[in-house]
């Protein structure tokens, strides 16, 4: 029996027939194309969550500036701030975790592209304040891992990753969209709940822009991984408490490359629009030319 897969219907469909976990067909998979074995996978898949976590930690205990000075600090910020003032205390260290992993980014600290550097932020901010906030085992940040991982895989594959080709929304739509369904992974959610959480986070990011300002991955990306934790989770919370999109999964990945590709160059990673073109983002731009 082949374990292949294509799409997310795929994924759920095989999950489905075999009485398994999203998570569990999506390592079948990687056994069978790439002939490797489980300790192999499973040792690659903990090297990449150490970095999640060094990279967590990387972000809030190194406060100082960028070269750029547009970042630097802000997790750390967070972190001492202590209490939120209007979201759960899950969310809200999902939110600092994932700002201090872009931070890190930002300052060339090693991180996973998840599913790229510009959208580092999201699954391990995720991922990190769910499992600790549950207490949870390391086999489940590892099913967490896989199903984030599959969910990127066919993204890929199926649309684009990359702000350059389909603007924000295939980098921190992607990224939200993976760590939503890892997370319904992680807390026991059903292969279909995996695909609702996924399609809910991704169809409500269609659109989003790509505009880095001087270029740079810090403005607005860093906060932007923040913001899109919560997106997330709030996905999450819609698909385990049954709630489906109308729109299944695949069709919503489809849609976002299409829309994607729609985009002005000037909102596709070029920094000739959005934020990037403001008065503030050009005198920003200047300055850093002039460094």
């Amino acid at each position: 029996m082949s374990y292949s897969y294509e799409t997310i219907e795929d994924i759920i469909r095989l999950a489905e027939e075999h009485s398994i976990s999203f998570s569990d067909v999506v390592l079948q998979a990687e056994l069978e194309n790439y002939e490797n074995d489980v300790e192999t996978v499973m040792a690659a898949i903990d090297t990449r969550l150490q970095v999640f976590e060094k990279s967590i930690q990387a972000g809030l205990l190194n406060t100082g500036k960028t070269p750029s000075e547009m970042s630097g600090g802000q997790g750390a910020q967070l972190l001492a701030q202590g209490q939120p003032r209007f979201m759960s205390d899950l969310m809200y260290k999902s939110m600092t975790y994932a700002i201090a992993v872009n931070e890190a980014n930002a300052k060339m600290f090693k991180v996973v592209a998840c599913p790229t550097a510009g959208s580092c932020g999201v699954m391990p901010g995720c991922v990190k304040a769910v499992g600790e906030h549950y207490n949870l085992s390391h086999d489940d940040y590892v099913r967490g891992f896989l199903t984030g991982a599959g969910i990127g895989n066919v993204v890929t594959n199926r649309a684009c990753v990359a702000g350059a080709v389909g603007g924000c929304q295939a980098e921190v739509g992607t990224a939200s969209a993976m760590a939503a369904g890892a997370i319904v992974e992680m807390m026991g959610g059903t292969p279909r709940q995996v695909g609702n959480a996924l399609a809910i986070c991704m169809k409500n990011l269609l659109g989003l822009v790509c505009d880095p300002v001087a270029g740079l991955v810090e403005v607005p990306c860093i906060k932007r991984n923040g913001v899109y934790t919560a997106h997330a989770l709030t996905a999450a919370e819609m698909a385990m408490a049954g709630i489906e999109s109308q729109i299944p999964p695949d069709e919503v990945i489809e849609t976002m490359n299409i829309v994607g590709r729609a985009m002005p160059a000037a909102l596709r990673e070029t920094s000739d629009g959005g934020l990037a073109k403001t008065l503030t983002g050009e005198k920003i731009a200047k300055r850093v030319r002039s460094l």
